[in-house]
């Protein structure tokens, strides 16, 4: 019988790893780190991207999501325009700064996930882990 709270430790420290090692990479690599470029990427591939998109796609609370926006706005990689069909919300819009940042950025990511994840397991093996993952996400 599978050990499950051997398996929960293996998830959250399997997570914690791979983003620590793939953070250190954008950080050292790219001008973007992790924490920044997540919700870079939610908002470059969500039309009209509000932060309640950033929050449900990064599956973290509408304050977290709000307070990270606000980050990545600092850093002149986004701006919030006034959303015409809503005057509570804002449409996010990354900045041509954000394009080419969140550009230079997904290079050093794909790569780091590559070397990280594809050197430990094999092409038929990292499909299958996917798999699985993606089953029983979906499933919670």
């Amino acid at each position: 019988m599978t050990d499950l709270r051997r398996l929960f430790d293996d998830l959250v420290g399997l997570e914690i790893a791979v983003w620590e090692a793939v953070d250190a990479r954008l950080r050292r690599d790219s001008s973007v780190a992790l924490g920044l470029f997540l919700p870079m990427r939610v908002m470059a591939a969500t039309p009209g991207c509000r932060v309640q998109d950033v929050s449900v796609r990064l599956q973290i609370t509408v304050g977290a999501a709000s307070k990270v926006v606000d980050r990545v706005e600092a850093a002149g990689l986004c701006v919030r325009r006034a959303n015409p069909r809503d005057r509570r919300s804002s449409l996010l819009e990354l900045t041509p700064a954000g394009v080419a940042a969140l550009g230079a950025a997904d290079v050093v990511f794909e790569r780091g996930l590559r070397e990280l994840l594809g050197g430990v397991l094999s092409p038929a093996a990292l499909a299958t882990f996917a798999g699985t993952l993606g089953e029983v996400r979906a499933a919670l």
